[in-house]
């Protein structure tokens, strides 16, 4: 049983949290972000001193790190929240646990829910943050640009012949991204095909043996770092995979394909140069 005065000051703080919603039409002034993109977002468009509290790894740009932390995107302090007194909590669909987002709402905090699934989603929500906190001009300048680019990326890789391509998330478990998830819209975009494109998940476990039948051209590497997680070199353990036979064995860090940020177009040109190296080993036998 909760001690009786943590309970009291635990509903005062809902309470708090709820007046400071009253006005929900208002610019957002406090801004709490359960998502390391959604706070990178936020800082895109001019909002970033609006945050009040996030999540860990919100660490793009330099001044999100130092944002008060209120758990994880999967892991969500609820008094952490309420005792911020936000106008705005910012949720990932698809990312935070819907029942910590049903709770937000359940105490009277106004909680606005995100999720992109294309790359082309991406800059109109960049325009509804723009909308929630009264940066409309500037979003519609960053998601500008970003559609102006993403259209030169489209041009530039439309109709190259298609690569088969395993996007590696984790080692152990094995886990990839099903077709729906934008990642595999990013492949697509690179002229590139996601060997595990029919599985339903947005991110599934699949097994060593599925991934040797698939015989996938390429094999992607995420992580969590900056730099090649040391699992990707394991594939070397089976040379008769297309991938390993190639020598296409690539990375690109998760920070620029993983979220659905104006750097997912840095991450699509990694990705589609990795592709292009991949079509020209086709033709200059197996790597050595």
């Amino acid at each position: 049983m909760a001690h009786p005065m943590r309970a009291f000051c635990l509903i005062a703080l809902l309470c708090a949290a709820a007046a400071a919603a009253q006005e929900p039409a208002a610019p957002a002034q406090r801004i709490v972000s359960l998502s390391p993109h959604l706070t990178e977002n936020l800082f895109a468009i001019g909002a970033g001193d609006r945050v009040v509290g996030t999540v860990e790894f919100s660490n793009y740009p330099e001044a999100a790190k130092r944002i008060p932390r209120i758990g994880r995107f999967d892991e969500v302090d609820l008094e952490a929240v309420a005792a911020l007194r936000p106008d705005l909590v910012l949720a990932w669909e698809s990312g935070n646990i819907a029942s910590h987002v049903e709770r937000l709402k359940a105490i009277g905090l106004r909680v606005a829910v995100s999720e992109a699934r294309r790359i082309e989603d991406v800059p109109g929500e960049l325009e509804r943050l723009g909308e929630l906190t009264g940066r409309g001009a500037e979003a519609r300048a960053v998601a500008a640009r970003f559609r102006q680019r993403l259209a030169a990326l489209r041009a530039r890789h439309a109709g190259r012949p298609v690569v088969g391509v395993f996007y590696q998330v984790w080692d152990r478990p094995l886990m990839t991204v099903g077709g729906g998830q934008i990642i595999s819209d990013a492949i697509r975009l690179c002229g590139g095909e996601n060997v595990f494109g029919a599985l339903r998940q947005m991110a599934a476990a699949v097994t060593l043996e599925a991934v040797l039948a698939a015989d996938p051209e390429v094999i992607v590497a995420s992580g969590r770092g900056a730099t090649p997680p040391p699992w990707l070199d394991e594939w070397r353990r089976w040379p008769a995979l297309t991938a390993v036979r190639r020598g296409n064995l690539f990375f690109v860090p998760p920070d620029h394909l993983q979220r659905h940020t104006p750097r997912i177009l840095d991450g699509v040109e990694e990705l589609c140069g990795h592709l292009e190296i991949a079509r020209k080993r086709r033709t200059q036998g197996e790597a050595q």
